[in-house]
């Protein structure tokens, strides 16, 4: 049984007259009797009862009517959810991040992208860099979205999304406090508070490279407890100084907050297949996140290029 063969069955059995059914079917009446006859032969019973000025419907006729006109809704329905799919109008973008993507990033992205592609669901889920690493390899996630630089991985496509200037949290008693802004060679010899890399492997990455980039390896303590943006450091008098960015400025109202000197950021990277991406709606919001307006305090423009790290 073919859907042509009940399309053409569905307007004989509305029409109940086969020319005109053949007209409104733009094809010849014999081709048309033909193919309702190989349909009664496949089924093995008559549809219509013919006579010379109209076609009436036997019982089986009329029971196949109700079922044709459902399963040729349902095609039709089918059809048209896959070619929103297809053209990426609906569908489902899995997106991996890490904790500290998580308080103003992963809002600011999907907002924007949500009320532009009302049909495509953003799903976040955070997950700590090795899991994420993984998952987007694995295909488990779409697109992947960290802090720190990530190295190029064959297969993916590793670009820098944004950025955030770095911050020192320092004690207001600080030799360092009533400046407008730090240079990290300055807190060299102090001792620097810092996540376990178990809990916040991209946020520690993103701090080593910091340190890297500045050129100092401060002592460290770490830290303990076990919150992302650290805002009870001060419980541990050993510590002198912490990194910050301004996403995790909140709750740190005892803490002296600078910018550091040169201005140093911390990038963001995105990270997808572009060779395996499961629907277009994956392209489409790796489009958006590349081209969005992001909240004050975070860089794009010119930083924004695919990395050869």
């Amino acid at each position: 049984m073919e859907l042509r063969q009940l399309e053409a069955f569905v307007v004989v059995a509305t029409e109940l007259h086969f020319s005109r059914a053949a007209e409104k079917l733009t094809i010849g009446q014999p081709t048309l009797s033909d193919l309702i006859r190989r349909l009664e032969r496949e089924l093995g019973t008559p549809l219509f009862i013919r006579t010379t000025r109209r076609a009436v419907l036997t019982e089986a006729g009329a029971e196949l009517l109700k079922l044709s006109t459902r399963i040729l809704a349902d095609v039709a329905a089918a059809s048209y959810a896959v070619s929103r799919i297809a053209h990426g109008d609906e569908g489902t973008v899995r997106v991996g991040m890490t904790p500290p993507v998580a308080p103003v990033l992963a809002p600011a992205l999907t907002d924007g992208f949500s009320d532009a592609n009302p049909g495509i669901v953003v799903a976040f889920t955070q997950l700590w860099l090795p899991a994420l690493l993984h998952a987007v390899v694995e295909g488990t996630v779409d697109v992947a979205i960290t802090c720190g630089l990530l190295k190029q991985s064959d297969g993916l496509t590793t670009e820098l999304l944004c950025s955030q200037p770095l911050l020192v949290g320092l004690r207001r008693d600080h030799r360092l406090a009533d400046h407008e802004a730090v240079r990290l060679a300055d807190l060299a010899d102090d001792r620097l508070g810092t996540t376990a890399e178990s809990l916040f492997p991209a946020w520690a990455l993103a701090q080593r490279q910091a340190l890297a980039t500045a050129g100092i390896s401060p002592s460290e303590v770490p830290l303990a407890m076990t919150e992302l943006a650290a805002n009870r450091w001060q419980d541990q008098p050993e510590v002198d100084w912490i990194m910050l960015i301004e996403s995790l400025i909140p709750g740190h109202p005892d803490t002296v907050i600078r910018p550091v000197t040169p201005q140093l950021d911390v990038p963001f990277t995105l990270q997808w297949n572009a060779g395996g991406m499961r629907s277009p709606a994956v392209a489409r919001f790796v489009r958006h996140a590349l081209t969005a307006d992001l909240p004050p305090g975070w860089t794009t423009g010119p930083t924004r290029h695919q990395l050869e790290t």
